[in-house]
């Protein structure tokens, strides 16, 4: 039995066990003749039930502590109260041994300046308050003091997965101390992986829709000397359709907004709500994102990654053909009790798609709209039906801009890798996880996404854990 007072600080384990259900925090307002009053942390004010169960609080989970490893609750509901008081006190970074947690705040923060990365330069983790660049740090003194090292990001959708990435290269860059071209390319590569690698989805309007790895090596002197980036498990259901109130990827939309008029009439090009790709999320404006500013940006950083005006213009007449193939309309008809299917709309989706293309119109028509199955030495071609033709058609689709992704990364690749000796470089590798996700449809596509995700994570759960316990251990050996 737990006997309290006015002002303790107790947990209220929950009412009813479910998978999800954790103990919430409170602060005894009242006790009086074996009832008790209490405030929670959720807000709220009520007298428990006498059969309730109450545990005492640590104080240390009383006014929350930089360092996880330290609470005296080391338990989930501890942990996330943790985050809870420091978040409500504008502190979105805490530790769990070398693990840094972050909360997303939604919100600019005044703690990403020159200022800071200066006074987290050659810090050890702990001399001052959590923070991205801590991490950052921690890595490169490692990296020149024993070698390789690596930064597992990781979390669910909308945790701010893709900024803390990019806080990291832009410490990295800001310490390494060259200030070179090198330094310059590989920090402007996010503009363009971010508009053609993610989308608005109903948790986070800047989500990362692929995963990427990014390996930074650095010379012997610290300085950085290049950088490969390794994508995977690009998310092509987008590019055929979306969830209620998301987006396709954000290049559609910004090239939509963002190129000329004469661009527009060479790639006969017209506003977003007039194509089928685009609209089935019924959300073409994203709030607090400018598509035409951000399609001059992309211009401009692919000039900073030796993209030349031809690769740019392949790039839009690519992206316009996946648009006009998406409008394609299809009427079912039987030839000899056989399904065929004929393209109603030829004319302003096929002519369009099969000239950027730059293939037979004849021939993409027969690719939409029937098969062929080599058998025995023989070749058998059968018409499809409608439903038919519109999955070979998305399947083009995906096709066709999962090899673009792929092209645009090697690209970006040839500017910023510079092939040395392994012997002549160290290298700090940045792995952003893929964001897990749940939707009401879930593909077999998500499904290789989020195990993926989950493999990924285990292993950084395990990897971390082991190497706590060994630094655990060694501290008692001394």
């Amino acid at each position: 039995m737990v006997i309290v007072t006015k002002g303790d600080f107790i947990w209220l384990e929950p009412e009813h066990r479910r998978e999800f259900s954790v103990a919430v925090g409170a602060q005894v307002q009242m006790a009086d003749a074996g009832r008790i009053l209490v405030h929670d942390d959720d807000g709220d004010e009520y007298w428990l039930s006498p059969e309730r169960r109450i545990k005492a609080m640590h104080p240390s989970s009383i006014q929350g502590v930089e360092d996880m490893i330290s609470l005296g609750d080391l338990h989930e509901a501890g942990i996330m109260r943790n985050l809870l008081i420091r978040y409500k006190e504008h502190f979105i970074y805490t530790y769990t041994g070398s693990i840094l947690v972050a909360v997303n705040p939604y919100q600019i923060l005044p703690i990403y300046t020159a200022e800071q990365i200066q006074l987290y330069r050659s810090k050890k983790i702990g001399e001052l308050p959590p923070h991205i660049f801590a991490i950052a740090d921690n890595a490169y003194s490692n990296m020149k003091r024993y070698g390789d090292q690596c930064v597992i990001i990781s979390g669910e959708s909308g945790a701010g997965k893709t900024e803390s990435t990019k806080l990291c290269l832009q410490y990295l860059a800001a310490i390494s101390g060259q200030h070179s071209w090198i330094e310059q390319q590989i920090l402007e590569s996010n503009p363009i992986l971010e508009a053609f690698g993610n989308a608005k989805t109903i948790r986070n309007d800047n989500s990362s829709r692929f995963g990427k790895y990014i390996d930074i090596h650095f010379n012997k002197q610290g300085f950085i000397e290049g950088a490969k980036i390794e994508q995977y498990l690009l998310e092509k259901s987008r590019i055929v359709s979306q969830a209620h109130d998301e987006r396709n990827y954000h290049i559609f939309y910004c090239i939509l907004a963002g190129m000329s008029q004469e661009e527009k009439r060479k790639l006969e090009l017209q506003d977003p709500t007039n194509y089928f790709y685009l609209i089935q999320g019924k959300s073409i404006k994203c709030e607090g994102r400018d598509d035409a500013a951000e399609f001059s940006d992309i211009r401009s950083a692919m000039k900073v990654l030796m993209f030349n005006e031809p690769d740019v213009w392949e790039v839009l007449k690519i992206l316009a053909s996946i648009l006009h193939l998406g409008n394609i309309q299809v009427s079912g008809h039987q030839i000899k009790n056989i399904d065929a299917t004929h393209i109603v709309n030829a004319v302003q989706t096929l002519q369009r798609a099969s000239r950027l293309l730059e293939v037979n119109e004849r021939e993409l028509n027969l690719a939409l709209t029937s098969r062929t199955i080599f058998m025995r030495g023989e070749t058998v071609t059968t018409t499809l039906g409608a439903e038919q033709s519109l999955d070979v058609r998305d399947a083009l689709v995906k096709g066709i801009y999962g090899r673009m992704f792929v092209w645009i990364v090697a690209k970006i690749n040839a500017a910023i890798f510079n092939p040395m000796e392994k012997k002549e470089y160290m290298s700090i590798g940045v792995l952003d996880i893929f964001g897990f996700e749940n939707f009401d449809k879930n593909s077999y596509e998500q499904f290789c996404i989020n195990w993926a995700n989950e493999s990924l994570q285990q292993l950084f759960i395990t990897h971390c854990f082991k190497h706590e316990q060994v630094n655990l251990l060694k501290v008692n050996e001394h």
